[in-house]
């Protein structure tokens, strides 16, 4: 498995693209497992469904709207974020995609410990959380059981504001919060992908 870093202010669209050019080269049988990590510029994505009512007002919204193949509701993508694209191969894991849910959950949640932070899950909501604020989305979707799509944890207080736009992941009264907020100290975007590196392949290794 490789890990690629693509920076700052990637766009929605080239992140998809990304996303849709390494999950064609695991099945064309060529490919490696690849971790994709970036900072995207602001945007706001939700799932293809009929009720995107956790947008709101689109219109009104200070960043484009995408939508796209992933589960779930309306989030927001932007500077101060760590999002992270696995494309794994889960036909050779088990066709399980509950437990790739909950290994991306892990990973995220050890490596807030590092930082000293006390994250958890909370049960019946995807996700990872300090008690009832929500630091990390998570939404995945699957091609020929190959993963896309990934997660998005809120590290600097400059990913929060947009948030308040939205009713995120469509939950009513969330409190989004941040690493460093929750730290009480600055953390860069890069430290945390310094240490969610291992964390990650700790929790899903070679298949």
């Amino acid at each position: 498995m490789k890990t690629v870093q693509l920076g700052q202010g990637i766009s929605y669209q080239d992140g998809l693209d990304f996303q849709k050019g390494a999950v064609n080269a695991v099945l064309d049988g060529g490919g490696e497992e690849t971790l994709f990590l970036l900072e995207h510029a602001p945007v706001y994505t939700i799932g293809r469904q009929r009720d995107q009512s956790s947008l709101r007002n689109p219109a009104a919204l200070p960043a484009p709207v995408f939508e796209t193949n992933r589960g779930g509701q309306a989030t927001y993508h932007g500077p101060g974020q760590l999002v992270g694209y696995p494309i794994l191969d889960l036909r050779e894991r088990n066709r399980d995609l509950h437990a790739h849910l909950r290994g991306i959950e892990e990973a995220l949640i050890l490596t807030c410990r590092d930082f000293d932070i006390p994250a958890t899950r909370r049960e019946g909501l995807t996700g990872v959380w300090v008690e009832n604020r929500k630091l990390a989305s998570i939404g995945v979707g699957v091609r020929k059981w190959i993963s896309m799509h990934g997660f998005a944890i809120n590290v600097t207080s400059d990913s929060l504001l947009p948030f308040f736009a939205i009713t995120p992941c469509g939950i009513d009264g969330v409190i989004m919060s941040c690493v460093e907020q929750e730290a009480g100290k600055p953390v860069s975007v890069d430290e945390f992908a310094t240490a969610f590196i291992p964390r990650f392949t700790e929790a899903f290794g070679q298949p």
